[in-house]
């Protein structure tokens, strides 16, 4: 996507109230996806494009009440429908740009973004700037429902060799952004990379 925020906000706040109607069965795929970052009771975590807030509860679930859980979104009508849906019961929603996080460096024990990759205007240092905001030793989870090429599918599509969110392509972006990449799973009903924050 180009560097323009308005053609972002303008995809998205088109789709925002049918957004959860759209997906009702992603529950347990986020939940699941959740789990797999480790957070720990009293653990502070963001999910950065957090939308319409899917994640939130499975992120508050995992830290607990003692826990802080942030979602920052570029778009006001998907944040409106997170607050509408209750989810800002589970965390603080924030309107804010993931180019430039208004976070304190090497705040947060880890970093959840669900189909954020693909949105992003500068992949790199976008990463990088995630990497601020996340403790040395903290986790990023890159996350879809829906695997690589069944979103492909539906989006009447064809996988290239220069996809993103092709293993060696993201592994490469993640190491030189400064995140060691731990794991990738590309399945029909998922994709999950967790990386790492290098010291």
């Amino acid at each position: 996507m180009s560097d323009d925020h308005t053609h972002v906000q303008e995809f998205f706040t088109a789709r925002a109230a049918d957004w959860d109607r759209r997906f009702p069965d992603d529950g347990p795929a986020y939940a699941a996806a959740v789990a797999e970052l480790g957070l720990r009771e009293g653990g502070r975590v963001l999910d950065a494009g957090c939308g319409t807030g899917r994640a939130l509860p499975a992120l508050r679930g995992a830290v607990g009440r003692s826990g802080v859980v942030l979602g920052a979104d570029l778009t006001p009508a998907m944040l409106r429908e997170a607050a509408r849906a209750g989810r800002d019961r589970d965390g603080a929603l924030l309107l804010a740009d993931v180019a430039r996080l208004p976070l304190r460096s090497s705040s947060l024990d880890a970093v959840f973004a669900a189909g954020l990759i693909a949105h992003l205007p500068q992949p790199g240092g976008n990463l990088r700037e995630i990497r601020r905001v996340v403790r040395p030793g903290g986790t990023l989870a890159l996350f879809h429902p829906v695997g690589r090429a069944a979103l492909a599918a539906r989006q009447g599509r064809r996988l290239t060799p220069d996809d993103l969110r092709a293993e060696p392509n993201l592994r490469a972006l993640l190491t030189g952004a400064g995140w060691r990449m731990t794991s990738y799973v590309d399945e029909d009903t998922r994709f999950l990379a967790l990386a790492v924050r290098d010291a």
